[in-house]
C-alpha cells in the first residue's frame, strides 16, 4: 500500500491586494463594499499542495483547506475547491454584525492545533504572513504548539521517500537548503510557484460541493479567545510628493531659491 500524505492548508480572507484601504476611524479600516479574496501567500500554499498531489502519484495525497472567519469566507473556500482541493472547512467566528471576530496569531495557532489533534495531518503548508496584519508568526506558533519541525519562507519544496521534505528557503544574502522529517509546518514565500486561475466551469461545480462547518466557540471551548493585543492606532502611509522635471541648472537654482534652500 502506498504511503499517505495528508496536507492541511490554512487560508485567510483579506482585502484584495489591488485595493487601497480606507480608514473608518483611528483604529479601524473601512471594508464596506470592498472586494475580498484569498491571502496571496495562502494562495501559493494552495497551489503547492495541488502540485505535490500531481507530482506524487505514488503517494495518497489528500488536501484540506481551512479558514477561520464569518460565513462570507466560504467564497475563498469555494475558490480552493474549484482549483482542486479535496476538502474545505469553515470555522465560524461570526459576530452579530456578520463580520468575523479578530483573532490574534496565537489564538489562531491554538485553534489549528486542536484541528490537527482531532484529525490526521502530515504536512501543514500556509502563507508566511497575511497581507492585512503582516504578523508573520502563526506558522511558527503552530509548529511550537505541536512540537513539529518547521521551515519558513520556502521557495522550493520536494517530498523525499514519502517521509521527508527537502526545502529551499530565503535567508539574508542567499538561500538555505533543509531536509526535515514529517510531520512538518511550512510557510510559503512568493517565489515558490504561480497560483493557477480558476475556470468559471470549475467554480460553478465547486458551489455544489460541501463545506464542513464548525463553530469557534462551541467546537473549541478549550481555546482561550480573550485578546491580549489591542489596536491603539491605525495610520495611512504618507502621500508621496509628485516629482518635478527640471530642464536646466538655472531652473534648479530658481526652485531652490523659491523653497528658501539656498
Amino acid at each position: 500500500m502506498s504511503r499517505q500524505l495528508r496536507i492541511l492548508v490554512p487560508v485567510k480572507r483579506v482585502l484584495d491586494s489591488q485595493l487601497k484601504p480606507r480608514l473608518l476611524s483611528s483604529t479601524q479600516i473601512d471594508t464596506a463594499n470592498l472586494k475580498f479574496s484569498i491571502n496571496p501567500f495562502d494562495d501559493i500554499a494552495i497551489e503547492e499542495s495541488l502540485l505535490l498531489k500531481k507530482r506524487h502519484p505514488d503517494l495518497q495525497v489528500s488536501t484540506h483547506a481551512i479558514t477561520i472567519g464569518p460565513s462570507k469566507s466560504q467564497d475563498i473556500l469555494r475558490n480552493c475547491l474549484a482549483k482542486g482541493i479535496d476538502k474545505a472547512t469553515l470555522i465560524s467566528n461570526e459576530d452579530k454584525g456578520g463580520d468575523g471576530v479578530t483573532l490574534e496569531p496565537l489564538k489562531v495557532a491554538h485553534v489549528l492545533k486542536e484541528v490537527v489533534s482531532k484529525g490526521e495531518v502530515d504536512l501543514i503548508i500556509m502563507g508566511k504572513q497575511a497581507i492585512d496584519d503582516d504578523f508573520n508568526m502563526t506558522g511558527q506558533m503552530i509548529a511550537g504548539l505541536l512540537n513539529w519541525s518547521q521551515a519558513t519562507n520556502v521557495t522550493k519544496l520536494e517530498i523525499v521517500d514519502g517521509t521527508h521534505v527537502r526545502v529551499v528557503r530565503e535567508v539574508d544574502g542567499g538561500k538555505e537548503t533543509l531536509l526535515a522529517k514529517l510531520p512538518l509546518v511550512i510557510t510559503t514565500d512568493l517565489g515558490l510557484n504561480t497560483p493557477r486561475y480558476v475556470k468559471l466551469q470549475s467554480l460553478m461545480k465547486a458551489k455544489k460541493k460541501p463545506i464542513e462547518k464548525l463553530d469557534l466557540i462551541n467546537d473549541f471551548p478549550q481555546v482561550d479567545l480573550q485578546p491580549r493585543l489591542k489596536i491603539v492606532e491605525v495610520e495611512e502611509p504618507e502621500t508621496k510628493k509628485q516629482g518635478v522635471i527640471l530642464n536646466s541648472v538655472d531652473e534648479l537654482i530658481a526652485k531652490l531659491k523659491e523653497s528658501k534652500l539656498v
